[in-house]
């Protein structure tokens, strides 16, 4: 039977985070938010005034303040929402710190298109200016969109078609999250099981074979039963993409989701082609698996089923605690401190409670500590969330003590590498020191599929997204058979010939939300390859490695992210990252292979 979930009243305070550091109390938090609209008018109070270096530095000191308090509030207000979700009081905080935001940028859409309307000339010497040297990256960063910047007027019409533009993403979650409901599918026993968007992966990843079939036959039959309106708001969303990339003079809308990080496409197109060149390795895995599970035929509803029994092993949070101080050991004692004072200092809020949002994060703002949300329950997963977030966390406090507030913040292309990092560190810990075959072949699988799902599946992904973008531009209808008959491509391709290709599964498209944010996918992908060169360079190479990976730490947002990782000894406008990733992962098939020999 199932653990009932506690009231958060309920549980110990020591393992819930302490978010009096951002704010005393609700109380000093709507104190704040009220002088809120005075500050924000202040700021904007600056448009048809910047024209020269002393006011322009003027306004990027006032604009930093100001975010960094907006920054604040919302923190605040979100993690206060996401300790109970059904707290009318923290949603109110939440919904109206929401709506600051947006008249914030609303208000602020002024200074780009006048500053980048200034002569070149001009622009030359103010970036050279000492009274912007605080801001000059940011502002050889803003020279570099001169060419795909509106005049005032024609940037003010298009952001106040940003919530149209939104549209079809709203459309297509309102119709996912709210109406979109699947029949019950039987288990062995012939008992019904209630198929939820929540319970489906968790289903698939059970071992009751019949029941993960009917799972997925009811699943991918609601999607079906939608596709045509899926197809529409997909295509919307990609048209609104492509539309704007037009107005703002890019090649393409891959071209413009990529620029703002100043990652080249190809970058993109290097990843696609070099996970195409290890393509056999990843049939190869199928053949495992396929193996493994001692089936005849392999189908869709087996590939999360777990291919080793579970361990059943259970940790404590304080062991768990243990464990990811010591898989961080190789990074000094300095990162362990570091570690030991998210643990000590309330940054963590650890159990599930009623309400509580699902999931894990890394927070927290410029002003305060970062901040950990687990729902830990004492698997290897709940252990590795652990040390994954305590990744993002390490990052975002190296970067906030090392930068100014304008470069703290590190871009998306950089995000998941620190946390990347540490769940190779954790992994290759457990290994080095598991005998037992099953264990061992239990945590090889792990690897395995994490390498699987980030690598090989992101990048079929990406692959989904440049066609269907590119399908657009050409003026070629991006319908459901469309999307359907690409998807199964990809499919067909990535898995290889010992895969069932199931009816079903070419509808798998439409349950993927991150591709109403055009473009974000690869960056998973590049940013694993990138954590398996810097852990194995941690690894072998030694203290060279950790001090170059911990300056990559400190960088925040001061340098484009491609600069940052090549700092780190990873250059991403070569192939040779990804293809030393994969080249890792068929060194870990080799040995869950060797390791399921000794079993059999």
């Amino acid at each position: 039977m199932a653990e009932i979930l506690k009231e958060r009243s309920e549980l110990d305070p020591q393992f819930q985070w302490d978010l009096t550091p951002m704010f005393e109390s609700d109380a000093a938090w709507e104190t704040a938010l009220e002088n809120l609209d005075a500050e924000i008018d202040s700021v904007a109070a600056f448009a048809g005034k910047l024209s020269d270096a002393i006011t322009i530095g003027a306004y990027l000191d006032a604009t930093t303040e100001l975010n960094r308090k907006v920054e604040q509030l919302y923190c605040y207000a979100s993690m206060r929402h996401d300790e109970d979700t059904r707290g009318e009081a923290a949603q109110s905080m939440y919904a109206r710190i929401n709506s600051k935001y947006v008249k914030l940028i609303t208000a602020l859409s002024f200074a780009q298109p006048e500053i980048l309307a200034l002569p070149e000339e001009t622009l030359t010497a103010i970036v050279n200016d000492p009274a912007v040297a605080d801001y000059k990256f940011n502002l050889e960063d803003l020279l570099r969109s001169k060419p795909h910047t509106l005049s005032k007027a024609e940037e003010k019409l298009l952001a106040s078609f940003g919530e149209v533009m939104q549209a079809p993403s709203e459309a297509y979650h309102n119709l996912e999250d709210a109406d979109l409901v699947f029949d019950p599918a039987k288990n062995a026993e012939g008992e019904e099981v209630e198929v939820t968007g929540s319970n489906f992966v968790p289903i698939e990843m059970g071992t009751d074979r019949v029941l993960r079939e009917n799972a997925f036959r009811s699943f991918y039959k609601g999607y079906r039963q939608h596709i045509n309106t899926m197809a529409a708001t997909y295509a919307g969303a990609v048209k609104a993409a492509t539309a704007e990339a037009r107005a703002r003079h890019y090649e393409s809308s891959r071209a413009m989701s990529m620029a703002g990080e100043n990652v080249p496409v190809e970058v993109y197109d290097n990843l696609v082609a070099t996970v195409r060149k290890h393509m056999p390795a990843m049939h190869r895995y199928v053949r495992l698996r396929k193996k493994m599970l001692g089936v005849d035929e392999l189908h869709f509803y087996d590939v999360y089923a777990p291919l080793v029994g579970d361990l059943k092993k259970s940790y404590t949070y304080e062991t768990a605690q243990q464990m990811v101080l010591k898989a961080v050991a190789p990074l000094g004692e300095d990162y362990q401190k570091d570690v030991q004072k998210a643990y000590n200092e309330g940054w963590i809020d650890v159990y599930p409670n009623r309400g509580k949002r699902g999931g894990a994060y890394s927070g927290g703002c410029y002003d305060s500590n970062p901040y950990i949300l687990l729902n830990f329950s004492g698997t290897l997963d709940s252990v590795s969330t652990l040390a994954h977030e305590m990744g993002h966390t390490m990052h975002s406090w190296r970067s906030r003590k090392h930068q100014p507030p304008q470069y703290a913040d590190y871009t998306l292309f950089v995000a998941e590498v620190a946390s990347t990092v540490n769940e190779n560190l954790l992994i290759e810990q457990l290994l080095q020191n598991e005998n037992d075959p099953q264990t061992r072949l239990y945590l090889l699988n792990q690897y395995l599929e994490n390498f699987k799902g980030t690598v090989y599946r992101q990048t079929m992904f990406a692959e989904f997204e440049r066609e269907a973008h590119a399908m657009v531009e050409r003026g070629e209808a991006l319908n459901a058979s469309a999307l359907n008959a690409l998807y199964k491509r990809l499919v067909i391709d990535y898995f290889g010939d010992d895969m069932v290709i199931d009816d079903e599964i070419q509808y798998e498209w439409a349950r993927i939300p991150h591709f109403y944010r055009p473009f974000y996918v690869y960056k998973y992908a590049t940013g694993y390859s990138t954590a398996v060169a810097l852990s194995e360079g941690i690894l072998k190479e030694g203290e060279p490695a950790v001090k170059r990976y911990k300056e990559f730490l400190s960088m925040g947002g001061s340098a484009y992210p491609l600069d940052e990782l090549r700092h780190a000894g990873v250059d991403l406008a070569t192939p040779a990252p990804v293809d030393a990733a994969l080249e890792k992962f068929e060194r870990i098939l080799d040995d869950a292979e060797a390791t399921l020999a000794k079993l059999q």
